[in-house]
């Protein structure tokens, strides 16, 4: 326990603390600047449909307000969007398609 008549180090542990924090966001934040230039790049070079065609495919297949949306790698290695859905009935539904072509691997209830 921290004792009050220790500022010098009650504010160095304060330090210490916060320098901790500020790192762990800075890898977060550096880990989702390299996710978002990979997907980039992977929309340049047509591995990839944009958002706006999943968005597209999506609203034919599980109509619904989309409420995330994931790019990730598969368990064969390639890419796929994974949507949650909100139905109109309040449920909520997955849709996995993949990210090249855009065909359904999964549609299911959450």
């Amino acid at each position: 326990m921290i004792q009050s008549h220790h500022p010098l180090r009650r504010a160095l542990l304060t330090i210490a603390a916060v320098a901790v924090l500020s790192a762990t966001g800075a890898v977060a934040s550096e880990h989702k600047k390299k996710d978002h230039e990979a997907a980039r790049q992977a929309l340049l070079r047509k591995e990839v449909l944009p958002l706006t065609r999943i968005l597209a495919i999506a609203a034919e297949r599980a109509p619904g307000e989309v409420i995330e949306v994931e790019l990730e790698q598969g368990d064969s290695g390639r890419l796929k969007y994974d949507l949650k859905i909100l139905a109109k009935t309040g449920r909520v539904r997955e849709l996995e398609l993949d990210a090249k072509t855009g065909a359904t691997l999964k549609l299911e209830d959450d």
